[in-house]
């Protein structure tokens, strides 16, 4: 367990600047927080007394120092959570980048006037290019839930995955020397980051940037790699910038859907071994779909109470044609606002984005294609225990752990036994 903090630093900051953050949110305490800045000057105080007859204070006193960090990172957290709140409660106006964005927004919609598409399947458009859900028919939304794909309408890893692919294709085009590589790092980071803008500043899509800017970053200057500490690294930059992150949505899936695609993906990939290339690349796309529900099954049950039986059957051809679409639409976009349409690619995108609302609209009208199950809050709490217990008992074959499992289990079935007694 040490030497796994240890690979990752920020996952103590992060786990205390969550604790200050849950402790604002809950209890308010604010109030109280600024006797957090006199406890470390007094455990210091008494603790040179103890220890200054020793040479080895600095070495010894880890546990000092380590507990006035705790401290005072709490303090920021809770001082930092609640500007946050009041400032949410003042500024009934958007900030000026958050304007900035709506403006740019409105202008890559213009080129849509021209498509030949119905205003639904316009709307889909938006959604998966860059994020423009305001006004989406709520039939639709509701289609692509049914089926399992919602979260191609939300700018996520997946869309920012395939942009960077995309840029870094097109820039390894003009920059091929070895000095070119930087310039290829910036230009690749900037537009990623104008990315972010254009899609309105989403949680997800902050996330997802972010991360990648971390790894290029790192990448660039010839560090060691670990993806796990950038993830968390990356989770505690945003709370840090804005605590209230931690109870948005999307920031909750997408931090649990990498989470679970980093754990399951490898296993789940390694228990089939494809060589021909043609079949390889769908196996990685069914895996990475599989761990991604896996982890944010239990979530999605809490917030919308619907479970799709055939998101398996839809991700593999709306993958496919998103892929497409989405580096096809923002470049057919790019050209119609600064040069001039290309009808070419215009046929092209008219063509994706009917076929993706085809396939979706098909799919939602198959009997049973999704499944009802409500989770309260502290049922989703036993769930996920449950699932990291279970887990446990997997890896160390300690049979603590299937006993903990199984009792959670026990108590999982019998709050919903009691439920269906009380309806």
């Amino acid at each position: 367990m040490i030497k796994e903090l240890q690979i990752r630093p920020f996952a103590r900051p992060l786990f205390i600047w969550i604790v200050g953050i849950v402790l604002q949110s809950f209890c308010c305490v604010y109030n109280y927080s600024f006797y957090l800045l006199f406890l470390p000057f007094l455990v210091l105080f008494l603790s040179v007394l103890f220890i200054k007859r020793e040479n080895s204070f600095c070495y010894d006193g880890r546990w000092l120092w380590g507990s006035i960090f705790f401290t005072f990172l709490l303090f920021l957290s809770i001082q930092k959570t609640k500007i946050q709140q009041v400032d949410l409660l003042k500024s009934s106006s958007k900030s000026y980048m958050y304007q900035y964005s709506e403006k740019i927004q409105k202008c890559l919609l213009e080129p849509f006037n021209n498509l030949n598409l119905t205003d639904q399947e316009k709307q889909v458009l938006a959604a998966i290019t860059f994020g423009y859900r305001k006004g989406m028919d709520k039939r639709v939304q509701k289609q692509f839930s049914v089926t399992g794909v919602a979260h191609l309408l939300a700018v996520s890893g997946f869309h920012v995955a395939i942009v960077y692919s995309f840029l870094s294709f097109l820039s390894s085009l003009f920059f091929r020397k070895e000095w070119g590589k930087w310039i290829q790092y910036i230009f690749i980071v900037l537009c990623l980051w104008f990315f972010v803008l254009i899609t309105g500043f989403a949680a997800s899509a902050i996330r997802a940037v972010l991360m990648l800017t971390l790894y290029l970053t790192g990448h660039q200057m010839g560090k060691l790699i670990e993806r796990y500490n950038i993830l968390i690294a990356s989770a505690f930059c945003m709370l840090v910038y804005n605590p209230l992150y931690l109870f948005d949505i999307g920031f909750q899936l997408s931090y649990l859907a990498v989470v679970s695609i980093f754990y399951f993906q490898p296993r789940l990939q390694s228990f089939m071994k494809i060589r021909n290339p043609l079949f390889r690349t769908p196996w990685k796309w069914i895996t990475v779909t599989l761990s991604a529900q896996l982890g944010t099954v239990f979530l999605c049950l809490y917030y919308w109470g619907n479970f799709s039986t055939v998101f398996l059957f839809v991700n593999l051809p709306l993958t496919f044609l998103a892929i497409l679409l989405i580096p096809v639409g923002l470049l057919w976009i790019t050209l119609s606002i600064l040069l001039s349409p290309c009808e070419e690619l215009e046929n092209v995108v008219e063509l994706l984005t009917r076929s993706m609302f085809d396939v979706v609209e098909i799919f939602s009208q198959v009997p049973g294609c999704t499944y009802t199950f409500h989770f309260d809050f502290w049922m989703m709490g036993v769930a996920y225990g449950m699932g990291i217990i279970g887990l446990l008992f997997i890896k160390t074959k300690r049979i603590k752990y299937l006993f903990m499992a199984l009792l959670l289990l026990l108590v999982f079935l019998l709050v919903r036994l009691i439920d269906g007694f009380a309806v």
